[in-house]
């Protein structure tokens, strides 16, 4: 069953947060775009999250700024009032996500079903959209666009960037070899150790590579980089905090590698393109790790929940977690260089 089979005149998408979510949700909306280019999108989403797909064509963006309590929801609604959309895709189930729905009016209003729901999601939607066989959080967000009727559903990705961006870049980097290494994720128990990053960038550095640290200005990722540096004794380049989000995306983009944990950049180096080095823990790195290179994911995650619930992986429910807030530090620096290298030989990076 498909929703439709000619063009929608408008539909809504309501992707609050975090960078990597909202990462995929693009291919998803650029799927719809590709099939059909005169429907009119709008998409909702988090104030830091706009500023990662600010410009993507064809696209109006409103801004929902949850800080804001009630007045946000007010002035969301105020914009979209005396508008009616042919479909509103709620691909957020967090509470505060689907009471913003109540504002948004929408013949079909798709959320996710039952195996994948949370949060009373299914309470703020009329047509439930059927898990994939995948586990991806991705390929879940295709299941909207084909629901709606849209066929081709391989994930591809243009985020704009500006020039300026670009020679922002350009002007960090030194060798036609880079690794950037983004280390922290928003919540620290996702991070690996300093010791083993700092193990990683000497492997790169003695193989040719310049390696750069990228990030955000939170303190938490300030503090791992500093700690990284810290326990080095060959050269890297630190800007953790010192990019906007186009400036980090066009980094990646630039970059020959990058090595993340579960974190955003990894799914924007995804979408420019670059070979994604992924750590993995607390989530099944087939749900939530980057797309197109999850046989490069260094994981012990099915190791760890397997210890914590006494089950393997396919018979835990789709969002299990592990909850040793101890286990990244499982992950051995040995594993993770000799996925470096596997990478290095399979995309023909080495000299």
């Amino acid at each position: 069953m498909v929703l439709f089979s000619s063009a929608p005149q408008s539909i809504c998408v309501l992707r609050l947060s975090a960078i990597g979510d909202v990462s995929n949700t693009v291919a998803m909306v650029q799927a719809i775009q590709r099939q059909w280019p005169s429907t009119h999108i709008t998409w909702i989403t988090g104030k830091i999250e706009a500023q990662l797909i600010e410009g993507l064509p064809g696209v109006r963006f409103i801004v929902f700024d949850k800080k804001q309590g009630l007045k946000g929801y007010t002035c969301l609604w105020r914009q979209l009032q005396g508008e009616t959309f042919d479909a509103l895709l709620h691909l957020q189930t967090a509470l505060r996500a689907s009471v913003a729905t109540l504002g948004i009016k929408a013949k079909y209003k798709l959320g996710f079903d039952a195996q994948r729901a949370s949060d009373l999601q299914p309470l703020f939607t009329n047509t439930k959209v059927p898990s994939p066989e995948r586990p991806h959080v991705l390929d879940g967000f295709m299941q909207f666009a084909a629901l709606l009727g849209v066929q081709d559903i391989q994930p591809k990705w243009d985020i704009p960037f500006s020039e300026n961006d670009s020679q922002w870049a350009q002007q960090h980097i030194s060798s036609d070899r880079v690794l950037v290494i983004t280390p922290a994720a928003s919540k620290a128990y996702k991070n690996w150790t300093a010791e083993g990053y700092a193990a990683l960038a000497t492997h790169a550095v003695n193989q040719g590579f310049q390696v750069i640290l990228a990030g955000s200005p939170a303190p938490i990722e300030i503090e791992l980089g500093s700690a990284i540096e810290q326990k080095l004794s060959v050269p890297v380049t630190n800007l953790i905090g010192k990019s906007s989000l186009k400036q980090m995306l066009a980094l990646l983009q630039q970059a020959s590698l990058v090595c993340a944990p579960d974190t955003g950049p990894a799914h924007m180096a995804i979408a420019v393109g670059t070979p994604v080095l992924g750590l993995y823990a607390h989530h099944n790195p087939q749900r939530t790790g980057p797309y197109l290179c999850l046989p490069y994911v260094v994981s012990v995650y099915e190791q760890c929940i397997k210890e914590e619930t006494g089950k393997p992986v396919e018979q835990l429910p789709w969002r299990s977690r592990v909850k040793d807030e101890a286990a990244m530090t499982k992950i051995l620096p040995d594993r993770v260089i000799g996925m470096f290298d596997k990478i290095v030989e399979d995309y023909s990076l080495a000299k």
